[in-house]
């Protein structure tokens, strides 16, 4: 900092210069204490400091770029090259090794949009979506306002519920699996015992998906659990308590500050729901291997057939590319009119 001298003005710090030629002073503006100040120095020690300075700067920059290299290039080879590799592909009719072999530019993408099983592919899907994501939302929500009452012992309910965050998805299917089977499933065994039919959940073509879509709920219900107690835990409890002393009772809190306050969490937790949604493979393979009558041949699993059972690497890829573009656009779809309702803010006191 610079400091008074002796008629109380501020003086610019002096750093010691050279005598003889070139002792002139010049000024200078260097890094002093993790900030930027000017100092008047002579020109031999400004002939020395600059350099230093900009040196500096590039050693930054340079362990920088060093402690990002490893993330970025495996980001580079397990996301953008399989993307331009996808891109690429779906240019090209391929070989059964997965070469391209001949040019055919956007025929294949016109061909996917006539074609049945890509549109059966794509209403499973979106069927998918509709039964997982609104599903697995409010139950992550009711549980989460469960689990945010301060009672005794209520730390055990949580890790209950967070607790399949820690499952796999192959754990996790096997288990339902088993819940699920015709004859020996406890599902089943409720279904006898209140005077119901049992039902071939997996078999059926009618029951096939929803057997799915519970599976991917509990899967999903950890994070959304853990994601949206995390954001009531974050709504100031003054404005409750103002509530209250205004009259207000549980469902005005709910409707008036609970749910506003809980827009960004929810916001958050609705992409990131949908995306799973569409990008769900692995409980599929487990339960139903996209049957019966492709009733659960959700589009990521077509893409999976195609390249690993028909070795049709063109159209797999270009599937994969409509894909991403719909998951692109619906995201921008809810940032672009989701994010109107959401509430981002809070002015304190």
């Amino acid at each position: 900092m610079p400091l008074p001298d002796r008629q109380g003005r501020h003086a610019e710090p002096r750093l010691p210069g050279r005598g003889g030629l070139g002792s002139a002073p010049i000024r200078v503006t260097v890094a002093l204490g993790g900030r930027m100040t000017h100092v008047r120095v002579g020109v031999w020690r400004a002939v020395w400091i600059l350099p230093r300075a900009r040196w500096a700067r590039w050693r930054e920059t340079l362990l920088a770029a060093a402690l990002l290299a490893p993330s970025l290039v495996l980001l580079g080879l397990f996301t953008f090259y399989p993307l331009l590799r996808s891109a690429y592909l779906a240019l090209y009719r391929t070989d059964p090794f997965g070469q391209a072999s001949t040019f055919v530019g956007l025929a294949q993408y016109w061909d996917e949009l006539r074609s049945p099983a890509f549109r059966n592919s794509l209403l499973v899907t979106a069927l998918f979506a509709l039964y997982t994501v609104p599903s697995g939302l409010g139950l992550g929500l009711v549980l989460a306002l469960l689990g945010n009452q301060r009672l005794r012992g209520i730390g055990v309910f949580r890790t209950i519920f967070s607790s399949t965050i820690a499952s796999s998805v192959a754990v996790a299917s096997v288990m339902w699996l088993t819940l699920l089977h015709p004859t020996i499933g406890v599902i089943n065994y409720a279904l006898r015992e209140l005077g119901g039919r049992p039902i071939t959940w997996l078999n059926d073509p009618r029951w096939a998906l929803v057997a799915v879509s519970l599976t991917t709920i509990w899967l999903n219900l950890g994070f959304t659990f853990i994601v949206i107690i995390a954001g009531l835990q974050a709504v100031p409890e003054e404005l409750y308590e103002s509530a209250r002393v205004d009259g207000a009772g549980p469902f005005a809190c709910f409707r008036h500050i609970t749910l506003p306050m809980l827009s960004p969490t929810l916001f958050f937790a609705t992409v990131v729901l949908t995306i799973i949604a569409f990008e769900s493979f692995g409980q599929i393979d487990m339960l139903t291997q996209g049957g019966p009558l492709d009733r659960t041949n959700v589009l990521v699993y077509s893409i999976y057939s195609e390249a690993f059972r028909h070795f049709n690497q063109g159209v797999a890829a270009t599937r994969a590319v409509i894909l991403f573009l719909i998951v692109l656009v619906l995201s921008l779809i809810q940032f672009r009119f989701l994010e109107k309702r959401t509430f981002y803010g809070y002015i304190g006191e």
